[in-house]
């Protein structure tokens, strides 16, 4: 049976993805006669003066052919003599970084292009990032554009030597660099005769002999449970794919993360009784006695495989909002969905230099290390040895869009709880927890209105996120006392709002810099226009924890 490739194109915009391979595709005659005619008739209206425009083959978007941009990831499936591919041509523009991601999470190994008149650029070291990143191990560097510089050796041994300096870091197991162009077909399916120095393979004939699988039946067995199935009373079978090792009839399984163990007495595949199965098929397992497992439990012969329930991960951020510390978000892991907190970012990865960077927030398209809890322990495994669930993302609980995807780098602390050790809980840890700075708004005046205003800058805060308390002189209260309690809810992460009759001159000493006094003399508007005036003078500092001014 031919063995199956799966790679992606990456790089910048306009540096050739979509020509590339669709200059292969024609070329190698893997085109059936009707595409091949829709090819050349779209190409008389495309941007080559009538030449074919090969990247119409895989810009099938309308906003793509009008652009002349990749924006989604485009899929193609083709088999020639020697092997079958499956090829994602991903976006080049920083806009559809999360695409590129997508199209990388699948891949064997991926085709790196750089314009050989521009070089190594941002985006390409992104990329290059990227794909190290979902674990992708071989690469391919095509200098594209290469008749646009005369086919100079100089150019192109340039590029590669900074590209090798670029992939220094990373444990890539093969790099090859081709020089290519790819709207004149040089190097593409055999050697060009314009770069009689370049000695290598062509890129086809490189792509169909590159051994990138890995012997996943000799590692320890694995597999995530997708779904449990019981047609009646009699059978109640757990299904899955196998993503390491093999499995036979009689063998004894590890339920994590229950730890109950068990023996196989049935596998099937598809409805076909089998004596064993391995890696990359789809099954369905019966054991001989009952045991606690469901949708997202692992079965494993291997007693390395970790449990946690914080951990330390390397993400790509995706979404358009900034992620902070202390916001909540649905974590996968493999077929497991738990709720889960991002409890801290610990710095951002520069994409030039990968110098490690101390930020407090990420904007998309970073990289950086973060630490996370999350509700239940969590099955894992390092991502070099299953990537199923060594890797995952995070999904925004409100609209269901991916935020990020990372790698699990660490377990932060043991599943074992008797050996777990945890660090002080400080008023710093809850309030990052919270993703807020801790505050007391003091209200001063005997009015009504007081109360009334309190409420409304609450409600107001509340609406952007914020955690908050509301204190009212009620049963005599004293203003020590309201400020005693108002300490302990800074204490504990939150924004306390007080409603005092009397003013109380050790209020500010006792509660210490986060303080606000609101005046009855500040109140000169409306209700809602005070609110608001307050509200931003508050987010400004909840924002900055600095530069407020501290009385209104």
């Amino acid at each position: 049976m031919k063995s199956l490739l799966k790679f992606i194109t990456c790089g910048s915009v306009d540096d050739g993805k979509s020509t590339l391979i669709g200059h292969m595709l024609y070329e190698a005659k893997l085109l059936f006669a009707d595409q091949e005619k829709a090819l050349e008739l779209d190409s008389r209206l495309g941007s080559r003066g009538g030449k074919i425009d090969y990247s119409l083959l895989l810009d099938g978007l309308l906003a793509e052919r009008e652009q002349g941009i990749t924006i989604d990831v485009a899929y193609r499936y083709f088999t020639t003599d020697h092997r079958s591919f499956i090829v994602a041509d991903t976006p080049g523009h920083e806009e559809y970084t999360r695409n590129m991601a997508v199209g990388a999470s699948f891949a064997d190994l991926a085709i790196i292009l750089v314009d050989a008149t521009k070089g190594i650029i941002t985006q390409t070291k992104r990329h290059t990032r990227i794909c190290a990143l979902m674990g992708i191990k071989h690469l391919v560097l095509a200098v594209n554009k290469m008749d646009l510089v005369g086919f100079d050796p100089n150019k192109f041994d340039a590029i590669g030597q900074e590209f090798a300096k670029l992939t220094a870091e990373f444990r890539f197991e093969s790099i090859q660099v081709i020089p290519v162009s790819a709207t004149e077909g040089d190097n593409i399916t055999k050697n060009s005769p314009n770069s009689p120095w370049y000695k290598g393979k062509a890129l086809l004939p490189y792509l169909e002999d590159v051994d990138v699988h890995q012997n996943d039946n000799a590692k320890e067995f694995m597999m995530p449970v997708q779904r449990v199935c019981r047609p009646d009373h009699t059978f109640r079978g757990f299904q899955g794919q196998i993503e390491a090792g093999r499995i036979a009839v009689g063998d004894e399984l590890t339920t994590l993360p229950s730890r109950e163990t068990a023996k196989v007495k049935r596998i099937l595949v598809t409805d076909q009784d089998r004596e064993y199965a391995y890696a990359g098929q789809p099954v369905t397992i019966q054991l001989d006695r009952e045991v606690d497992v469901s949708r997202g439990c692992v079965f494993t012969k291997d007693s390395k495989i970790q449990e946690a329930d914080s951990f330390s991960a390397t993400i790509l951020w995706m979404d358009d909002s900034v992620l902070t510390p202390g916001k909540n978000y649905l974590v996968k892991v493999g077929t497991k969905v738990l709720p889960g907190t991002v409890t801290a970012i610990k710095h951002k990865i520069d994409i030039n230099t990968g110098n490690t960077v101390p930020t407090d927030q990420l904007v998309k398209n970073e990289l950086a290390k973060c630490e996370f809890s999350v509700s239940d322990d969590i099955v894992f495994d390092s991502f070099e040895q299953n990537k199923s669930i060594g890797g995952f993302i995070l999904i925004d609980r409100v609209t269901n869009m991916t935020s990020a995807c990372g790698v699990i780098d660490a377990a932060l602390q043991s599943s074992d709880k008797g050996t777990q050790s945890l660090a002080e809980v400080t008023r710093d840890v809850r309030a990052e927890q919270k993703g807020q700075n801790p505050l007391t708004i003091w209200f001063g005046g005997s009015a009504s209105a007081t109360a009334t205003l309190a409420k409304e800058v609450e409600k107001r805060l509340v609406a952007r996120g914020y955690h908050t308390m509301l204190l009212e002189n009620g049963a005599g209260e004293s203003p020590q006392r309201l400020a005693e309690v108002a300490k302990l809810m800074n204490d504990a992460g939150l924004v306390a709002l007080v409603v005092a009759d009397a003013a109380y001159a050790g209020a500010r000493e006792l509660i210490g810099e986060a303080f606000i006094e609101i005046g009855a003399d500040a109140r000169k508007s409306s209700v809602e226009e005070d609110a608001n005036d307050i509200v931003k003078r508050v987010v400004k500092y909840l924002i900055n924890n600095k530069d407020m001014d501290y009385s209104i």
